[in-house]
């Protein structure tokens, strides 16, 4: 290496692309095209949309990747292994494979201007926590990471992370509440006791109105509060009392969570 010169991974090269000029100084190729930092920096980004980077494309990394860029957005989506990069062309702006670790990969890539990160790292603590300290110190506005457990969001919390999400915590207390509740086809606490859930309606309400089976929109028999009423691909928010209810309709309610498993029994 020259001395001098910047730390720089082995550059990874999409395919069908030659080898870049080593004479034009360091440059990192990623899947489906070939940028330098400074040209990326330099790219018109619609206001509407958002520049995201993603670290770390595990299933939870690679979801959101793919989710954010169909909404829209650009998204670089970074991971170490070759092997997880690759699936993403196409489905991504800029799939990258890179060590998200070096700050120097991160800055040739232009991370620091990116208007999100989302760190998905998942079974490499060590890693996660230098990726964000290095994007805090980097001045990223709004950083979110996936926390392992409590002392490691805790952690993530300290450094400056804007959101820590716990996707294990989250998922365990989903099945929880749907493991009895044949009806519940999705959860999502609120608070220890009090949370959301989209319930299919049972067989005993069909072609009934909300107001014959006990629910009226607010807290009623049922001590939940139903926020929406789902049918096909149509969704009624603040649903009427007299609303009919049909086979195959989803409700989606809002309680305490013993209040919400009565309503299937």
């Amino acid at each position: 290496m020259t001395p001098g010169a910047p730390d720089i991974p082995k550059r990874i090269h999409g395919i069908g692309y030659p080898e870049p000029d080593k004479t034009a100084g360091p440059e990192l190729v990623v899947y489906g095209r070939s940028i330098r930092a400074t040209g990326y920096r330099g790219c018109s980004i619609a206001t509407t949309k958002k520049q995201v980077a993603v670290v770390g494309l595990g299933r939870l990394g690679s979801g959101v990747a793919r989710t954010l860029y169909q909404l829209g957005h650009d998204v670089m989506a970074i991971d170490q292994s070759e092997t997880r990069v690759q699936p993403l062309m196409g489905q991504v702006t800029y799939p990258v494979a890179g060590d998200a670790t070096s700050e120097t990969v991160l800055a040739e890539l232009g991370v620091d201007n990116m208007d999100i990160a989302v760190v998905a790292i998942g079974a490499d603590v060590q890693a996660n926590i230098m990726v964000s300290v290095l994007l805090k110190t980097m001045g990223l506005p709004y950083i979110v990471a996936r926390a392992h457990d409590e002392l490691h969001g805790a952690t993530l919390e300290r450094i400056g992370c804007n959101k820590v999400v716990h996707p294990e915590a989250e998922m365990g207390a989903r099945l929880a509440h749907n493991l009895f509740n044949p009806d519940a086809q999705e959860y999502m606490e609120l608070t220890e006791s009090y949370g959301i859930s989209r319930i299919r309606v049972p067989d005993r309400f069909a072609n009934m109105t909300l107001r014959e089976t006990g629910f009226t929109g607010v807290r009623d028999k049922y001590g939940v509060s139903v926020l929406a009423l789902k049918r096909g691909d149509g969704i009624t928010l603040s649903p009427d009392p007299d609303d009919g209810l049909l086979p195959g309709d989803i409700l989606v309610v809002a309680g305490r969570d013993e209040l919400v498993d009565k309503i299937s029994t």
